[in-house]
């Protein structure tokens, strides 16, 4: 997804792919449920993730994914053990598919190599500019204001299907996708390149984008993306990932997600994450 990375993704997230794996069938009938559910653990909330994917995942719990997976094993009583492997090729196969855990926090809807549950949030791709600069009040890659300017992107992402219909790729500067965080840095990097002036804009997963502004960039404004006139869509809805089959397991996470959704949101916001309403029209509005 990048995370988580997505990490996601999608974003980082969506446009993760690993390559081969086995595929659990879903078979009718109790037998083949009771089968697939053996495989999840009993014991402790398995989880599968990056090491080194902040600000969703990491070694030392400090993501907002690690604080969902926290949350969720809580709820179910287990103490929580990690899979830990890079958010890149083969993630999945070698983590979910080969049984080493039970659940990946963070994973777009509609990706074919997982189960997907029903989705704990809707977030975007972000334009961060400086605050005080003369591209503060762009909403849109359409704005004219960006023609002729260096637009950071990460490479293969659906921003860049925009930026090339806007005529923006000849100056645009890309960066990696598929890295292993630990060693590459494409996120920061593009953020240090916009804070010295290598850059004029950067365009970022929002679940990434955002929470490292926060954190890090405070002479930096973030704008979700929701104004582009035409297709990729830029806001995608995000799920927790099970293994193809584990029917019993999704509605069981299911229901803990739809019980403990405030809990997750209170998590997001903190982070910084945007949250948009399920429709990807404008912000979620906060529960009270």
């Amino acid at each position: 997804m990048q995370s988580g990375m997505l990490k996601a993704l999608v974003s980082a997230i969506t446009n993760i792919r690993a390559a081969g794996g086995i595929l659990l069938l879903a078979c009718a009938g109790t037998p083949a449920l009771a089968q697939t559910s053996d495989l999840v653990s009993k014991t402790a909330f398995r989880v599968c993730a990056d090491p080194a994917n902040l600000p969703m995942s990491d070694r030392s719990g400090a993501g907002f994914e690690n604080k969902i997976a926290v949350l969720m094993a809580s709820r179910l009583g287990l103490p929580l053990e990690y899979t830990w492997f890079p958010m890149a090729t083969g993630f999945i196969r070698k983590t979910l598919q080969a049984n080493d855990c039970d659940v990946v926090i963070g994973y777009a809807q509609g990706d074919e190599l997982v189960l997907n549950t029903n989705h704990y949030y809707t977030s975007a791709y972000v334009l961060i500019v400086a605050s005080n600069g003369p591209l503060a009040g762009v909403t849109t890659l359409a704005d004219p204001r960006l023609k002729d300017k260096r637009v950071g992107i990460v490479a293969g992402t659906p921003p860049a299907t925009h930026l090339a219909r806007n005529g923006l790729m000849p100056k645009a500067k890309g960066y990696h996708l598929m890295v292993d965080r630990r060693y590459e840095d494409p996120a920061d990097e593009m953020l240090a390149d916009l804070e010295v002036g290598a850059i004029d804009a950067a365009v970022l997963w929002g679940p990434i984008g955002a929470p490292l502004v926060k954190a890090s960039h405070p002479s930096l404004k973030v704008t979700p993306l929701l104004s582009e006139p035409t297709p990729p869509r830029l806001f995608y809805r995000i799920t927790m990932g099970v293994r193809q089959g584990e029917k019993v397991w999704e509605r069981k996470l299911n229901s803990l997600i739809r019980r403990n959704q405030a809990e997750i949101d209170a998590i997001l916001r903190e982070a910084g994450v945007p949250l948009l309403n399920d429709m990807g029209t404008g912000p979620l509005e906060a529960q009270h």
